[in-house]
């Protein structure tokens, strides 16, 4: 096999700019300290199929946001972190405990984070700033390397300026914050637009999906879908996730119940039929030096290569079974 026919599809297939990051398909939230053991133990034991938030805005009690802080900078410094998939979400930038949140993380723990995560920001503008102040946090610290931030697009601010939010290249994720964007329409949009079912189905919930999906796939980032609150309801949260993937785009989405996240790695995961059709393809291509073929009286080229190149990519990042060969290949040390 020639130099060129043994190109790694990520480098024949795509130019600079053009990947989103490879991220799990769940990012499971928790701002209890009970519960956030629980999360970091069945992530410890499970492997790195899912991301873990430890949240400072909601979890935190009020009055007690610094000693909030501190354990969750206890816990990311402790062997339950032991896949570096642990994030935090801070205050907004408006909000007094926001600075102290930022700097108490990353002096404490900045090494071990995956991640920030920035919520309710009402403009491109507003979000800029906090990315700014997190980046010279981290300088002052003397941390190395840009920390990755993600963001929540929860403000009728931040749906106006999505591309805008979407383009900025500090943030590689977009959530949906599906509870604060309805209580943000003071009434007007119904409580049904809060369940499972009637999230998918109100215009302006469904509006709002939509354009932050599209803006995140036009800038190769992570679109993250909003939670299910009915957590014991396993087959609307089953239904809302592969809506979620197959019919608004999203390729992430949020669990706030460890019993979410092993329904949710099924939903976002591919078939055995797809991914098996993916290897036949994407192996085919690479024989044919990526140049277009007929595989089941269909053409193919480096377009649906592209396609079946993400479904592999993500029946690996939700731990389906590859064959030794593709996991060689592809993913092992690639």
């Amino acid at each position: 096999m020639s130099a060129h026919t043994a190109l790694h599809p990520r480098l024949a297939l795509f130019e600079d700019g053009e990947r989103a990051p490879q991220l799990p398909v769940v990012d499971h939230y928790c701002g209890v300290e009970q519960r956030m053991r629980k999360s970091l133990e069945l992530q410890a034991a499970m492997g790195p199929v899912f991301d873990i938030t430890l949240d400072c805005e909601d979890g935190a009690p009020i009055g007690g946001e610094a000693e909030h802080v501190q354990m969750v900078v206890e816990l990311l410094n402790s062997e339950l972190n032991r896949h570096g998939r642990v994030g935090a979400r801070v205050h907004p930038l408006d909000h007094a405990a926001f600075e102290a949140d930022v700097e108490g993380l990353l002096a404490g723990a900045g090494e071990r984070l995956a991640y920030l995560m920035i919520p309710k920001p009402r403009s491109a503008a507003e979000l800029g700033r906090a990315c700014e102040l997190i980046d010279t946090c981290r300088a002052r610290l003397g941390q190395r390397g840009p920390l990755p931030l993600h963001t929540l697009i929860e403000t009728h601010g931040a749906l106006r300026d999505v591309q805008a939010i979407a383009a900025h290249p500090r943030i590689e994720s977009l959530s949906f914050g599906l509870m604060d964007f309805v209580s943000a329409h003071r009434g007007a949009i119904p409580r049904h637009a809060l369940t499972a079912e009637g999230q998918f189905s109100h215009p302006l919930v469904a509006r709002a999906k939509l354009e932050i999906a599209a803006a995140a796939h036009a800038h190769a980032k992570v679109p993250s879908h909003c939670v299910v609150t009915e957590f014991k309801n396993s087959a609307a949260l089953q239904r809302a996730a592969s809506r979620a993937a197959r019919e608004f785009g999203y390729t992430r989405m949020w669990s706030i119940h460890p019993g979410q996240i092993e329904p949710l790695i099924e939903a976002f995961a591919p078939s055995v039929a797809e991914v098996d059709e993916a290897i036949d393809i994407i192996h085919a291509a690479q024989a044919a030096h990526w140049a277009p073929i007929q595989h089941r009286e269909t053409l193919h080229d480096r377009a649906s290569y592209r396609y079946f190149w993400h479904v592999l990519e993500r029946a690996q990042a939700t731990g389906q079974p590859l064959p030794i060969e593709v996991r060689l290949a592809y993913f092992d040390g690639a």
